[in-house]
């Protein structure tokens, strides 16, 4: 398969209509191989929401180990639209994907997947521009309705925009809030739905949006020392 070229510098009007070109491009089914490391995806922002600051850790799995990360600045060069996110935050991420070390097999993004007005949210959008695996896991609904999944660890129910299903609510641990789980690109949602479980061992949220979102919203100096630390343990291990 092939990553997804295109501008992202578009008018509000534009990205609508790529968004409504490139849904039919993503593949709602298993087209993953085994999987040794799995991604987090978070993005925070820096000088007044000037930059973004994208995170990418890496962890092995199905330990959990944090064996990779890289952390990308860029300019914002899109306004914050409502179903729009990928536009804003996409290429500082697609930049910190480029900076690894190692390449994971699968990508868990904060944000929705298919789970979107034109099926085609952050996690969606990068799996085809980096023409990776990925699912959306995200904290709150964007669209669509669902009934209230039971209070156990691993229930779910279908989140279906009139009579489709786009996504699922997943609760990752008893008693706390579910999460939003949507396809984002070769991946189907039974196998999302799993993976996302796997990963959320102890929290409401994964490991790998855990590390993300520390790398991406921490103190400058503090996501930089986790980066340099995680690089030299590597390294010294290389050595050997």
């Amino acid at each position: 398969m092939n990553a997804v070229r295109h501008r992202w510098d578009l008018a509000p009007s534009e990205a609508i209509a790529l968004q409504n070109a490139l849904r039919g491009k993503i593949v709602a089914e298993d087209r993953l191989g085994p999987v040794a490391h799995v991604a987090g995806v978070d993005v925070g922002f820096e000088d007044g929401g000037k930059i973004a600051r994208a995170a990418v850790a890496v962890l092995s799995f199905p330990a959990l180990a944090l064996v990779d990360c890289a952390i990308a600045r860029l300019p914002v060069r899109f306004p914050y639209i409502p179903g729009l996110l990928s536009f804003r935050e996409a290429p500082a991420v697609l930049a910190a994907l480029k900076a690894l070390r190692i390449r994971p097999d699968l990508v868990l993004v904060d944000g929705q997947g298919m789970a979107h007005p034109r099926r085609l949210g952050i996690a969606s959008h990068l799996g085809l521009a980096a023409d990776i695996p990925s699912i959306g896991v995200a904290k709150s609904r964007l669209i669509g309705a669902h009934r209230e999944p039971a209070q156990r660890r691993g229930a779910s129910a279908a989140l279906k925009d009139k009579k489709e299903t786009i996504g699922a609510v997943l609760r990752t641990q008893a008693g706390v809030n579910p999460v939003y789980v949507s396809v984002g690109h070769r991946v189907s949602l039974k196998t999302a739905l799993g993976y996302v479980l796997k990963c959320a061992t102890k929290y409401r949220l994964p490991e790998t949006t855990r590390w993300a979102h520390r790398l991406a919203s921490s103190p400058a100096r503090e996501a930089e020392g986790i980066r340099r630390k995680l690089r030299a343990a590597t390294a010294a291990l290389t050595d050997r």
